[in-house]
C-alpha cells in the first residue's frame, strides 16, 4: 500500500516532533483524555503555555516514534513509556513542578451530563428536596424506586438515594431523572494516569506526598531495619547505638555479679556497696533549690515588715497633728 504523500509528510513532522520533545524534557505526564472537547482541550494548551506542552496522536505511531528514537540514541529509558500507551492517552511535557502542573489540568475539568450508556466514574447520588416537579412526574421517581411526597403542588424527595454506582452503565430512566433534575453529575478533563521523570515512571499519587509524610515513612522503615539487626545481631549503622548500649549493660551486668570492673562501671559498683552515696549525691542536688527558695521567702518577707513599721509610725503621728 502506497501512503499519500501528504500523510508521509505528516506522520514525519509528527514523528520529528516527538523525538524532540523526548531529548528536550525529562518529565512527561501520561493523561487520558476521555470525553474531552476540543474546546476544553484549547483552554488547557493556553492554561499550560511556556513551561509544558500537549502532544496527543495515535498510539500506534507514538510507539513506533519512541521505539526507533530509543535504538537510535541507545536510551533504552524512553521504552518505559511504551506499557502506558492504552487507550485513549497523550503526553504532557514539562519543565514545571509536576504537582503544580496537574493541579493546573485539574482547573479546567468542566461538568457533563449523564448520558445512556456510559460508564460512571462516581457514584451518582439525589439528594432530598424539593424538585420543583409536577406531581405528573412522579413515575420517574416510582420506576427507580426513589422516596417522595407531594409538597405545595410538586414532587419533594424525602432521602437522598443513590442512582448509580462508580463503575456502572447509566440507565435511560436514570438519565432522564438527571437531566429533568438539571444534575450534572459528572466532571471530564484530562487525568493524569502516570508520571515520567528521568527514565523512572511512578504513580501521580507520589506527588500528593509531603515531607512529614516521607519522614514518618524513613522513620516506619528505620525502625523496622534497626528491629531486624538486632533480631538477627546484624550490625547496621542504625542498630550501632543500641547494640552498644546492649553491650554495655551486659558488661555493666558482669562487672557487678563479679570482681572484674572497668572506668564506667566503678560509680556504680561503689553505689552499690554503700547506697547512702547515691542519697547523698541525689539530695545534695535537691537541696540547693530548696535553700535558695527559703532564702527568697525570707528577702521578700523584710520589706514587708519594713512597711508595716512605717505605717504604724505615721499613724500615731497623725494623731498629734
Amino acid at each position: 500500500m502506497v501512503l499519500n504523500p501528504a500523510k508521509r509528510e505528516k506522520k514525519s513532522q509528527y514523528d520529528q516532533k516527538l523525538c524532540r520533545l523526548l531529548d528536550e524534557y525529562t518529565q512527561v505526564l501520561v493523561v487520558a483524555a476521555d470525553n474531552v472537547g476540543s474546546t476544553q482541550m484549547q483552554n488547557i494548551r493556553k492554561g499550560l503555555r511556556g513551561d509544558s506542552i500537549i502532544l496527543m496522536g495515535k498510539n500506534t505511531m507514538m510507539k513506533r516514534s519512541i521505539r526507533l528514537h530509543a535504538e537510535r540514541t541507545g536510551n533504552d529509558a524512553f521504552k518505559s513509556l511504551l506499557p502506558l500507551l492504552v487507550g485513549n492517552v497523550g503526553f504532557i511535557f514539562t519543565k514545571g513542578d509536576l504537582k503544580e502542573v496537574r493541579e493546573e489540568i485539574a482547573k479546567y475539568k468542566v461538568g457533563a451530563p449523564a448520558r445512556v450508556g456510559l460508564v460512571a466514574p462516581t457514584d451518582v447520588i439525589v439528594p432530598p428536596g424539593n424538585t420543583g416537579l409536577d406531581p405528573s412526574q412522579t413515575s420517574f421517581f416510582q420506576v427507580l424506586n426513589i422516596p417522595t411526597k407531594i409538597n405545595k403542588g410538586t414532587v419533594e424527595i424525602v432521602t437522598a438515594v443513590e442512582l448509580v454506582r462508580k463503575g456502572e452503565k447509566v440507565g435511560s430512566s436514570e438519565a432522564a431523572l438527571l437531566s429533568k433534575l438539571g444534575i450534572r453529575p459528572f466532571s471530564y478533563g484530562l487525568v493524569v494516569v502516570s508520571v515520567y521523570d528521568n527514565g523512572t515512571v511512578f504513580s501521580p499519587e507520589v506527588l500528593d506526598l509531603t515531607e512529614d509524610d516521607l519522614m514518618e515513612k524513613f522513620r516506619s522503615w528505620l525502625s523496622n531495619v534497626t528491629s531486624l539487626s538486632l533480631a538477627v545481631s546484624f550490625p547496621t549503622l542504625a542498630a550501632a547505638p543500641h547494640m552498644f548500649i546492649n553491650a554495655y549493660k551486659t558488661a555493666l551486668s558482669l562487672a557487678v555479679a563479679t570482681e572484674y570492673t572497668f572506668p564506667q562501671a566503678e560509680k556504680i559498683k561503689e553505689y552499690l556497696k554503700d547506697p547512702t552515696k547515691f542519697a547523698v549525691a541525689v539530695g545534695g542536688d535537691a537541696a540547693a533549690p530548696a535553700t535558695s527558695a527559703k532564702e527568697e521567702k525570707a528577702e521578700q518577707s523584710e520589706p514587708a515588715k519594713e512597711e508595716e513599721e512605717e505605717s504604724d509610725e505615721d499613724l500615731v503621728a497623725g494623731l498629734f497633728d
